[in-house]
Protein backbone atom coordinates (compact mmCIF):
# COMPACT_ATOMS: atom_id res chain seq x y z
CA UNK A 1 0.00 0.00 0.00
CA UNK A 2 1.34 3.50 -0.61
CA UNK A 3 2.10 6.26 1.58
CA UNK A 4 -0.18 9.07 2.10
CA UNK A 5 0.63 12.45 1.06
CA UNK A 6 -0.87 15.97 2.31
CA UNK A 7 -4.36 15.96 0.21
CA UNK A 8 -4.10 19.43 -2.07
CA UNK A 9 -7.53 20.78 -2.97
CA UNK A 10 -7.09 22.97 -6.19
CA UNK A 11 -8.89 25.91 -5.96
CA UNK A 12 -12.19 25.82 -8.35
CA UNK A 13 -12.04 22.28 -8.13
CA UNK A 14 -15.61 22.37 -6.13
CA UNK A 15 -16.28 18.60 -6.70
CA UNK A 16 -12.94 17.43 -5.02
CA UNK A 17 -14.68 18.59 -1.57
CA UNK A 18 -17.33 16.33 -2.34
CA UNK A 19 -15.23 13.34 -3.30
CA UNK A 20 -13.48 13.78 0.15
CA UNK A 21 -16.59 13.34 1.94
CA UNK A 22 -17.96 10.27 -0.08
CA UNK A 23 -15.29 8.19 -1.43
CA UNK A 24 -12.18 6.31 0.66
CA UNK A 25 -9.16 6.34 -1.99
CA UNK A 26 -7.03 4.18 0.06
CA UNK A 27 -5.89 1.11 -1.68
CA UNK A 28 -6.09 -2.20 0.36
CA UNK A 29 -4.42 -5.39 0.40
CA UNK A 30 -5.32 -8.54 -1.29
CA UNK A 31 -7.78 -11.19 0.30
CA UNK A 32 -4.94 -13.27 -0.26
CA UNK A 33 -1.45 -13.78 -1.99
CA UNK A 34 -3.06 -14.96 -4.84
CA UNK A 35 -6.14 -12.73 -4.99
CA UNK A 36 -6.57 -10.43 -8.14
CA UNK A 37 -7.57 -7.46 -5.99
CA UNK A 38 -8.29 -6.41 -2.61
CA UNK A 39 -10.44 -7.39 -0.03
CA UNK A 40 -12.22 -4.46 0.00
CA UNK A 41 -14.29 -4.72 -3.37
CA UNK A 42 -15.82 -1.57 -4.74
CA UNK A 43 -19.70 -1.62 -5.06
CA UNK A 44 -20.89 -1.82 -8.63
CA UNK A 45 -24.79 -0.63 -8.91
CA UNK A 46 -26.99 -1.97 -11.46
CA UNK A 47 -27.56 1.57 -11.63
CA UNK A 48 -25.11 3.11 -13.89
CA UNK A 49 -25.18 6.64 -12.38
CA UNK A 50 -24.91 5.19 -8.79
CA UNK A 51 -21.69 6.59 -7.43
CA UNK A 52 -20.38 8.90 -10.65
CA UNK A 53 -19.87 12.40 -10.40
CA UNK A 54 -20.50 13.89 -13.57
CA UNK A 55 -17.72 16.90 -13.26
CA UNK A 56 -15.13 14.51 -13.34
CA UNK A 57 -15.72 13.35 -16.74
CA UNK A 58 -14.08 16.49 -18.10
CA UNK A 59 -10.95 14.96 -16.41
CA UNK A 60 -10.29 12.42 -19.40
CA UNK A 61 -8.28 14.68 -21.67
CA UNK A 62 -9.52 12.75 -25.04
CA UNK A 63 -6.31 13.91 -26.88
CA UNK A 64 -5.78 11.70 -29.82
CA UNK A 65 -2.14 13.09 -29.34
CA UNK A 66 -1.88 11.64 -26.44
CA UNK A 67 1.42 9.19 -26.21
CA UNK A 68 0.21 7.44 -22.38
CA UNK A 69 -3.16 6.93 -23.75
CA UNK A 70 -4.28 3.50 -25.47
CA UNK A 71 -7.34 3.68 -27.66
CA UNK A 72 -10.13 6.10 -29.50
CA UNK A 73 -9.85 9.34 -28.48
CA UNK A 74 -13.79 9.56 -29.16
CA UNK A 75 -14.28 5.75 -26.92
CA UNK A 76 -17.66 5.63 -24.67
CA UNK A 77 -15.95 4.74 -21.83
CA UNK A 78 -12.43 6.68 -20.26
CA UNK A 79 -10.49 4.63 -17.49
CA UNK A 80 -7.83 7.02 -16.30
CA UNK A 81 -5.38 5.20 -14.10
CA UNK A 82 -3.56 7.09 -11.09
CA UNK A 83 -0.19 4.98 -11.16
CA UNK A 84 3.39 4.49 -9.65
CA UNK A 85 5.54 2.23 -11.46
CA UNK A 86 7.57 1.07 -7.60
CA UNK A 87 3.77 0.00 -6.23
CA UNK A 88 3.29 -3.33 -6.29
CA UNK A 89 -0.64 -3.53 -6.65
CA UNK A 90 0.09 -0.99 -9.92
CA UNK A 91 2.20 -3.80 -11.00
CA UNK A 92 -0.17 -6.12 -10.19
CA UNK A 93 -3.18 -4.63 -12.26
CA UNK A 94 -0.85 -3.97 -14.89
CA UNK A 95 -0.11 -7.88 -15.41
CA UNK A 96 -3.10 -9.51 -14.48
CA UNK A 97 -6.15 -7.42 -15.10
CA UNK A 98 -5.41 -4.37 -17.92
CA UNK A 99 -4.38 -6.84 -20.15
CA UNK A 100 -8.19 -8.24 -20.29
CA UNK A 101 -9.74 -4.82 -20.08
CA UNK A 102 -7.50 -4.08 -23.40
CA UNK A 103 -8.58 -7.00 -25.52
CA UNK A 104 -12.02 -7.07 -24.66
CA UNK A 105 -12.85 -3.47 -24.81
CA UNK A 106 -9.91 -1.08 -25.89
CA UNK A 107 -9.43 -3.36 -29.09
CA UNK A 108 -13.56 -3.24 -29.98
CA UNK A 109 -13.65 0.63 -29.27
CA UNK A 110 -15.40 1.03 -26.01
CA UNK A 111 -13.21 1.51 -24.05
CA UNK A 112 -10.18 4.53 -23.89
CA UNK A 113 -7.48 3.83 -21.49
CA UNK A 114 -5.28 7.43 -19.76
CA UNK A 115 -2.29 6.97 -17.52
CA UNK A 116 -1.34 9.60 -14.65
CA UNK A 117 2.26 9.50 -13.55
CA UNK A 118 1.50 9.63 -9.26
CA UNK A 119 4.72 9.15 -8.09
CA UNK A 120 4.42 8.88 -4.49
CA UNK A 121 7.58 6.74 -3.44
CA UNK A 122 10.31 9.17 -3.28
CA UNK A 123 13.45 10.09 -6.04
CA UNK A 124 13.31 6.75 -7.49
CA UNK A 125 9.57 7.24 -8.69
CA UNK A 126 10.18 10.22 -9.77
CA UNK A 127 12.93 9.23 -12.05
CA UNK A 128 10.98 6.43 -13.63
CA UNK A 129 7.71 8.34 -13.87
CA UNK A 130 9.72 11.06 -16.00
CA UNK A 131 11.67 8.47 -18.01
CA UNK A 132 8.13 6.90 -18.89
CA UNK A 133 7.08 10.08 -20.49
CA UNK A 134 9.80 10.15 -21.94
CA UNK A 135 9.75 6.85 -23.94
CA UNK A 136 6.34 7.97 -25.09
CA UNK A 137 8.14 10.73 -26.84
CA UNK A 138 9.31 8.15 -28.74
CA UNK A 139 6.29 6.34 -28.89
CA UNK A 140 7.15 3.60 -26.18
CA UNK A 141 6.01 4.22 -23.70
CA UNK A 142 3.32 0.94 -23.20
CA UNK A 143 6.25 -0.88 -24.01
CA UNK A 144 8.10 0.77 -21.48
CA UNK A 145 5.43 0.44 -18.93
CA UNK A 146 4.95 -3.21 -19.43
CA UNK A 147 8.92 -3.34 -19.18
CA UNK A 148 9.20 -1.54 -15.50
CA UNK A 149 5.81 -3.49 -14.18
CA UNK A 150 7.42 -7.13 -15.40
CA UNK A 151 7.28 -9.57 -12.55
CA UNK A 152 10.29 -8.73 -10.17
CA UNK A 153 10.98 -5.37 -12.18
CA UNK A 154 10.48 -2.83 -9.20
CA UNK A 155 12.49 -5.28 -6.69
CA UNK A 156 15.45 -4.40 -8.92
CA UNK A 157 14.81 -0.71 -8.45
CA UNK A 158 14.96 2.40 -10.24
CA UNK A 159 18.15 3.53 -10.60
CA UNK A 160 19.93 5.67 -13.74
CA UNK A 161 21.41 2.19 -14.99
CA UNK A 162 18.46 0.29 -14.47
CA UNK A 163 16.10 2.90 -16.23
CA UNK A 164 18.06 3.13 -19.20
CA UNK A 165 18.24 -0.85 -19.52
CA UNK A 166 14.65 -0.59 -19.06
CA UNK A 167 14.28 1.75 -22.38
CA UNK A 168 16.72 -0.63 -24.07
CA UNK A 169 14.64 -3.35 -23.23
CA UNK A 170 11.26 -1.29 -24.14
CA UNK A 171 13.00 -0.58 -27.98
CA UNK A 172 13.20 3.39 -27.32
CA UNK A 173 15.19 4.36 -30.17
CA UNK A 174 17.04 6.80 -29.51
CA UNK A 175 18.87 6.71 -26.08
CA UNK A 176 20.66 10.22 -25.62
CA UNK A 177 17.15 11.78 -26.78
CA UNK A 178 16.06 9.64 -23.80
CA UNK A 179 18.01 10.77 -21.27
CA UNK A 180 17.85 14.14 -22.27
CA UNK A 181 14.43 13.93 -21.97
CA UNK A 182 13.96 12.23 -18.98
CA UNK A 183 15.84 14.94 -17.02
CA UNK A 184 14.12 18.12 -19.24
CA UNK A 185 11.67 20.54 -17.84
CA UNK A 186 8.98 19.37 -20.18
CA UNK A 187 9.03 15.96 -18.66
CA UNK A 188 9.27 17.41 -14.99
CA UNK A 189 6.15 19.60 -15.74
CA UNK A 190 4.22 16.53 -17.27
CA UNK A 191 4.93 14.91 -14.65
CA UNK A 192 3.93 17.41 -11.84
CA UNK A 193 0.79 18.12 -13.93
CA UNK A 194 -0.71 14.38 -13.41
CA UNK A 195 0.61 14.38 -9.50
CA UNK A 196 -1.67 17.78 -8.99
CA UNK A 197 -4.49 16.23 -10.97
CA UNK A 198 -4.42 13.54 -8.84
CA UNK A 199 -3.69 15.39 -5.47
CA UNK A 200 -6.78 17.93 -6.48
CA UNK A 201 -9.64 14.41 -6.31
CA UNK A 202 -7.84 13.46 -2.75
CA UNK A 203 -5.93 10.31 -3.97
CA UNK A 204 -3.62 9.51 -1.62
CA UNK A 205 -2.13 5.80 -2.36
CA UNK A 206 -2.04 3.71 -6.04
CA UNK A 207 -3.18 2.72 -7.71
CA UNK A 208 -6.68 5.19 -7.71
CA UNK A 209 -8.53 5.12 -10.93
CA UNK A 210 -11.42 7.16 -12.95
CA UNK A 211 -13.86 5.39 -15.32
CA UNK A 212 -16.26 7.95 -16.92
CA UNK A 213 -16.69 10.35 -13.52
CA UNK A 214 -16.74 6.63 -10.65
CA UNK A 215 -13.61 6.44 -8.75
CA UNK A 216 -12.59 3.05 -7.87
CA UNK A 217 -9.75 2.46 -5.60
CA UNK A 218 -6.87 0.01 -5.14
CA UNK A 219 -5.79 -2.82 -7.76
CA UNK A 220 -9.92 -4.44 -7.49
CA UNK A 221 -10.92 -7.66 -8.92
CA UNK A 222 -11.28 -7.97 -12.85
CA UNK A 223 -15.22 -8.13 -12.08
CA UNK A 224 -15.03 -4.80 -10.64
CA UNK A 225 -13.54 -3.08 -14.13
CA UNK A 226 -15.58 -4.75 -16.09
CA UNK A 227 -18.87 -4.74 -14.98
CA UNK A 228 -17.84 -0.72 -14.23
CA UNK A 229 -17.10 -0.44 -17.81
CA UNK A 230 -20.33 -1.81 -18.87
CA UNK A 231 -22.68 0.02 -17.17
CA UNK A 232 -20.56 3.48 -18.44
CA UNK A 233 -20.71 2.17 -21.76
CA UNK A 234 -24.38 1.44 -21.39
CA UNK A 235 -25.04 5.06 -19.76
CA UNK A 236 -23.43 6.56 -22.47
CA UNK A 237 -24.89 4.90 -25.19
CA UNK A 238 -28.39 5.78 -23.56
CA UNK A 239 -27.28 9.37 -23.49
CA UNK A 240 -27.00 9.39 -26.97
CA UNK A 241 -29.40 7.18 -27.92
CA UNK A 242 -32.56 8.90 -29.62
CA UNK A 243 -36.14 8.54 -27.53
CA UNK A 244 -37.70 5.60 -28.76
CA UNK A 245 -41.61 6.40 -29.33
CA UNK A 246 -44.17 4.26 -27.96
CA UNK A 247 -46.23 2.11 -30.72
CA UNK A 248 -49.10 4.37 -30.81
CA UNK A 249 -46.81 7.61 -30.84
CA UNK A 250 -45.07 5.57 -33.46
CA UNK A 251 -48.58 5.09 -35.69
CA UNK A 252 -50.03 8.69 -35.04
CA UNK A 253 -46.43 9.86 -35.97
CA UNK A 254 -46.46 7.82 -39.12
CA UNK A 255 -49.75 8.43 -40.40
CA UNK A 256 -48.90 12.25 -39.76
CA UNK A 257 -45.60 11.99 -42.35
CA UNK A 258 -47.82 10.48 -44.60
CA UNK A 259 -48.80 12.30 -47.63
CA UNK A 260 -52.62 13.23 -47.63
CA UNK A 261 -55.09 12.25 -49.66
CA UNK A 262 -56.06 15.85 -52.93
CA UNK A 263 -59.55 16.48 -51.28
CA UNK A 264 -62.55 16.45 -54.07
CA UNK A 265 -63.17 19.83 -55.10
CA UNK A 266 -67.09 20.83 -53.89
CA UNK A 267 -70.06 20.26 -56.67
CA UNK A 268 -69.56 22.85 -59.71
CA UNK A 269 -65.94 23.81 -59.01
CA UNK A 270 -63.86 23.04 -61.90
CA UNK A 271 -61.24 20.28 -60.81
CA UNK A 272 -57.47 21.58 -61.91
CA UNK A 273 -56.07 21.00 -65.42
CA UNK A 274 -52.55 19.50 -65.72
CA UNK A 275 -51.60 23.11 -66.21
CA UNK A 276 -52.90 24.63 -63.33
CA UNK A 277 -50.14 25.13 -61.13
CA UNK A 278 -48.06 26.87 -64.05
Amino acid sequence: MSRSKPIAVVSGVAVAAVLLGVVSYTATKPASPGAAGSSSVAEVSADPSAGVYAELEAYARRDASDKLALGRADAPVVLIEYADFKCGYCGKFARDTEPVLIEKYVDNGTLRIEWRNFPIFGEESEAVARASWAAGQQGRFWEFHKAAYAEGAKEKGFGKDRIAALAKEAGVPDAARFAKDSEGAAARAAVSADQEQGYSLGATSTPSFLINGRPIAGAQPLETFTETIEAAAKAAGSAKAPKTPKPSESAESAKASEPSEPSEPADGAAKPGPDAAR
